[in-house]
């Protein structure tokens, strides 16, 4: 098992630990129990998370047993931001979205064997506790001139908003958690991200100081930043989530498709569960031809299979290719049409009209007179099949579902138009 210390470090999953040797020894002398905390704070998790949802995976396949903690108590104080309060929800707004993220969080682990994965919810230890034990149990062993140290503490401090003591105390309950997880399930390893130091180690001198013969750890990720400086994990719509509902399948598949080149070889070590040899193989490829985006199209087969499933993967595959005319646009489902074409440019008619006014309208061209000069040239598509008159109206039959037809510009301008009712 300390190999998959090295496996993170190569992998750039290394932000910082604590004592390294002595957590080596411990996963040398196993079974280490390990725990990452998700709070819910919206309807799902978005891809920021699968850096730590992935990370539990890996180190559960190295034979660590995983604690998955949704926390139901944590959830109810909102969302941490960096520079503005947070955001409260109701109490049943949150247990809805604990079970949400349950579910999605599941299917990345394995339940059963020696080292079977546990979900847990903070709200089983602290639902009970009043103000006052908190205060007695848990304030008591923590010094507030060593919590102003914190990064997170330290920069709210210095902002224009300051901070209140909602968000100064969350590391108290974040650290509670990992005493209450040691002393429960003998839990000795926190992982999270690195932007989480501060509350990780909170746990740890928590840990130290009631139960002084423990060994404890802690680990953290890097943060992933985009190399345009961008957030990761963002797009123009706004984060791109795991719930299907909220950001479909084809759009997931996409995000990862249009990943940068100077990005992919990184969210690929962090992300993928291929071998050292097929990543460095790939990564070869893409600084000799970046053109063929190889390393792009596995990172979003690889994880619109692990989110979505074999089948929706192979559906947004097949969109993809039929939208650029390599394959049948008839033979797609319409769920799996409606997302493609809801990520192109696109209008909606009362009427079919010329297709010349149609390319106008969805901007695929200047003009009308551009248009037909378009279409006078041969690059001019509906549903992948070239437009050969001026004045050329689709007919109703055309229509995809019903619904939709296809416009096309040369092999990669795309639009959509949907007929009303």
């Amino acid at each position: 098992m300390t190999d998959i210390v090295d496996e993170l470090k190569w992998r750039g999953l290394w932000a910082q630990s604590t004592d390294e040797d002595a957590l080596r020894k411990a996963l040398a002398d196993g079974p280490v129990t390990f725990y990452c905390g998700f709070d819910p704070t919206a309807a799902s998790l978005h891809v920021g998370h699968l850096v730590q949802v992935l990370t539990m995976r890996r180190l559960q396949q190295a034979g660590l047993r995983p604690l998955a903690l949704v926390g139901g108590a944590t959830g109810q104080i909102g969302d941490p931001r960096p520079t503005a309060e947070r955001t409260l929800n109701d109490p049943e707004t949150i247990a809805h979205w604990v079970t949400r993220l349950r579910s999605q969080i599941e299917p990345f682990l394995d339940f059963e064997g020696e080292n079977a994965a546990t979900m847990v919810n903070n709200l089983d230890w602290t639902a009970g506790m009043s103000a006052i034990e908190f205060l007695r149990d848990i304030g008591k062993h923590f010094r507030v001139n060593k919590m102003l140290t914190k990064d997170s503490v330290a920069r709210r401090l210095e902002s224009q908003e300051g901070i209140s003591y909602t968000e100064f105390s969350y590391q108290l309950l974040q650290g509670m958690d990992f005493l209450e997880l040691y002393r429960r399930y003998g839990c000795t390893l926190q992982q999270g991200g690195s932007d989480q130091w501060g509350n990780l180690t909170a746990g740890l001198d928590l840990i130290h100081r009631l139960e002084p013969e423990a060994s404890a750890h802690c680990i953290a990720t890097p943060l992933m930043v985009k190399a345009d400086g961008t957030k990761f994990g963002k797009t123009e719509g706004g984060a791109v989530w795991l719930d299907p509902e909220m950001t479909t399948p084809y759009a997931f598949y996409q995000f990862w498709l249009n990943v940068d080149d100077r990005d992919v070889s990184t969210y690929m070590r962090i992300l993928s569960f291929k071998s050292r040899e097929e990543l460095e193989e790939m990564e070869a490829l893409t600084a000799e031809k970046p053109f063929l985006r190889t390393a792009q199209k596995a990172l979003a087969e690889e994880l619109t299979t692990l989110v979505h499933g074999a089948d929706q993967c192979r559906a947004v595959i097949d969109a993809s290719k039929a939208l650029f005319g390599q394959g049948e646009l008839s033979d797609l489902d319409a769920g799996t049409l409606a997302a493609a074409l809801s990520e192109l440019p696109h209008v909606t008619v009362d009427a079919l009209a010329p297709v010349s006014d149609l390319l106008a309208e969805t901007g695929l061209v200047a003009s009308k007179s551009a248009a037909r000069r378009t279409i006078k040239e041969g690059g001019a598509y509906v549903n992948n099949v070239k437009v050969v008159s001026e004045d050329a109206v689709p007919e109703t039959a055309e229509l995809l579902h019903g619904r939709w037809l296809v416009l096309r510009r040369g092999k990669k301008n795309l639009a959509a138009v949907e007929l009303k009712g």
